[in-house]
């Protein structure tokens, strides 16, 4: 795989209704936009999911000539590395970002690899969408980071909250693997439990290429508690857990904070995985738009197949372009961009009614460093995601 791709893309609008684009048929300058994340490894899919986002989102706009930003118009340019989930690469990645003079990127996904890029970041003038969940990459001093998805310290409770009061939720358990973001994410779901009155029984860690799970969920198996968290869990590895603790005779509720994909659950754990909880995409097919199903059509079409995580991953790019034709002087300079995040307010394409895009971010960082998407929590049964509850950051 080569370190760097680039995508020359024209982004235009896929109705120049809901954006306020017109199409033009010469774009003279070029915009970069970055992706910095893993594509490769156990959790290749988290970035992954990005990627085919901004690709399918370029190529569909792509037809329609361009994008105007002020008097401008551009044509984009998608410069992507690939981490391989380690902070040395994820350093270098970016830095090479700002070679290439990228203001704007997309990613990375782990907390450590996000905690890598904020130097240069900060020190060379970069806005960066990271899929991680430390604080400190968003509350005061820091103001590079922008978080592009639900944390588990907001969806956690949420969950927690609700199985507590509709499933007699009453004691719980955590597993986690023994990497800083998984066991970042235990305790914050530790913690969330506690203050909710749940009797935390477990909080349990495995090495990161278990792939026998059957010693580490034996001892929480005999717990019996009512729910069963995995901390952090990659997409991979889900299923493997899913199957040793059903296959031991675990018959509680498990859960996830972190995003899942429906085939990998299903080829992994089957019928097993029926039940199991996490935060999905943010759209169902209740408040999706037309243009959400569009895009969800024409990522099928590229790709072969449609993954729920994307319903997130759809957002930082439009979070970013509307952000800059909103306030044109962003282009080459992030401070300004930062100014507009705190005003933004444009329609929401993908979603029906009168929702906004809007950062958010103000009770769990103290700024609005965060992009606003529903928090939906889905349940799997039967191959595919059903919505548990829907609701909101802030």
């Amino acid at each position: 795989m080569q370190n760097i791709k680039k995508l020359a893309l024209a982004f235009g609008v896929a109705s120049t209704l809901s954006l306020g684009l017109a199409p033009v048929a010469n774009a003279a300058e070029t915009l970069k936009i970055g992706f910095v994340g893993v594509t490769s490894g156990a959790k290749a899919g988290w970035g992954i999911s990005n990627v085919r986002c901004m690709q399918t989102r370029a190529k569909w706009v792509n037809d329609e000539g361009g994008i105007k930003i002020g008097d401008t118009t551009y044509n984009i340019e998608i410069v992507t590395w690939d981490t391989q989930d380690n902070t040395t690469r994820a350093k270098e990645g970016m830095e090479k970002m700002v070679q290439e003079g990228i203001h704007y990127v997309i990613g990375p996904n782990t907390d450590p690899t996000a905690a890598a890029v904020r130097p240069v970041a900060e020190r060379d003038g970069v806005m960066y969408f990271p899929y991680a969940f430390p604080k400190e990459l968003y509350t005061k001093p820091a103001s590079n980071a922008v978080l592009g998805m639900i944390a588990n310290y907001q969806s956690g409770p949420a969950i927690y909250k609700y199985l507590k009061e509709n499933k007699g939720v009453k004691s719980i358990a955590f597993l986690a693997a023994n990497e800083s973001d998984a066991l970042s994410q235990r305790e914050g779901g530790i913690q969330a439990a506690k203050a909710l009155g749940l009797k935390v029984l477990a909080q349990d860690a495995y090495q990161s290429d278990t792939r026998d799970f059957a010693p580490a969920v034996t001892p929480i198996v005999k717990l019996k508690p009512d729910l069963l968290v995995l901390s952090g869990v990659a997409g991979g590895t889900a299923p493997l857990i899913i199957r040793a603790a059903r296959e031991l005779g675990y018959t509680g509720l498990m859960s996830a904070e972190t995003a899942q994909d429906a085939m990998q659950l299903k080829d992994g754990a089957g019928d097993l995985a029926n039940g199991f909880i996490s935060v999905g995409g943010a759209s169902t097919p209740e408040i999706r738009s037309a243009m959400m199903e569009e895009f969800i059509r024409r990522y099928t079409e590229d790709h072969g197949q449609y993954d729920d995580e994307s319903n997130t991953k759809v957002y930082a790019m439009e979070y970013i372009l509307e952000t800059l034709k909103a306030n044109p002087k962003a282009i080459n300079d992030v401070e300004e961009f930062k100014k507009t995040m705190d005003t933004l307010s444009v329609p929401n394409p993908y979603m029906k009614g009168d929702r906004k895009l809007e950062y958010v971010g103000l009770t769990s960082f103290g700024q609005k460093r965060q992009v606003g998407i529903p928090m939906v929590v889905t349940e799997y049964q039967d191959g595919e995601f059903q919505t548990l509850f829907v609701t909101n950051v802030d």
